[in-house]
């Protein structure tokens, strides 16, 4: 089963060299034990647009969908044999990129 892990930040700062160095290596023992899929770092909520087509006429808007103090930085999908595996590997992986993370199956 495939799970998302959101990384959640409150601060507009990237990840520093500590902490680089440390989703390497989380990321490299992903990859060794088959749980890699796939994995990328966000810019801030600043460089986001949004795009609302439900009214037939599609609004573009400048800045993040919701102002908040938290915002998406980065994710992780991982392949898991069941909850408690991707949980223990989101566990890993908020100690090694040092941020909190919400883990979510696919359906």
């Amino acid at each position: 089963m495939q799970y998302l892990v959101s990384v959640i930040a409150d601060e507009t700062h990237a990840a520093n060299a500590d902490e680089m160095a440390a989703i390497d290596v989380f990321n490299e023992r992903l990859q060794a034990d088959g749980h890699w899929v796939f994995a990328g770092g966000l810019a801030g909520p600043g460089a986001a647009t949004v795009i609302d087509n439900r009214g037939g006429e599609g609004l573009i808007t400048d800045g993040p969908f919701l102002e908040s103090k938290e915002y998406l930085a980065g994710f992780w999908i991982i392949e898991a044999p069941d909850l408690d595996v991707a949980l223990k590997l989101a566990t890993d992986g908020s100690k090694a990129c040092n941020r909190k993370v919400e883990v979510r199956p696919f359906l």
